[in-house]
């Protein structure tokens, strides 16, 4: 955009859900330094992140695993179910929903403008919105990276790359 005297970015919009983390080896400090926002996209992983889909369960009728078979072979895995069931521990013990980790955590990131969330009910929107008002602090985001930390080798790119967070 630059080079051709176009209008910069002011935002990228990527797949960043808290167990998915490729973005981060590159995108997270180029958004830094060129002071552009994320917007992440399915930050609940389909519905991953939400708790809805049970270990050992098949999907219900009418979600989006049910329909998206091959996605949800690659979500609905032990590996991501175990953490997903530390993950739900750490909200628990903090009075919190899943959904509201899963965003707060996105949200930690000050390069994070905005969570693209959706909702099919008014009760889901209230909860999304309630999620912005969690601000994690470094020593949850560190406990969260050491549960993160399993799925570390399933990351396109490995976490050697990653710098440790950093609140904004």
């Amino acid at each position: 955009a630059e080079f051709n005297h176009w209008t910069p970015f002011v935002s990228i919009q990527n797949h960043y859900p808290l167990f998915e983390r490729e973005l981060e080896r590159e995108m997270l400090a180029f958004c830094d330094a060129h002071n552009v926002g994320i917007l992440p996209y399915f930050p609940l992983a389909s519905g991953f992140l939400t708790g809805k889909y049970r270990r050992g369960q098949p999907a219900e009728a009418g979600t989006r695993f049910a329909v998206q078979t091959q996605r949800a072979a690659t979500i609905l895995t032990p590996e991501n179910f175990d953490v997903l069931d530390q993950l739900e521990a750490s909200a628990a013990a903090r009075s919190r929903p899943l959904v509201g980790l899963a965003f707060a955590w996105l949200l930690a990131h000050p390069q994070v403008s905005s969570v693209i969330a959706g909702a099919t009910t008014p009760e889901q929107i209230i909860a999304n919105a309630r999620a912005a008002d969690w601000q994690l602090s470094a020593a949850e985001m560190a406990e969260l990276d050491g549960i993160l930390q399993a799925l570390a080798h399933t990351w396109r790119n490995p976490t050697t790359q990653l710098r440790p967070f950093q609140p904004g």
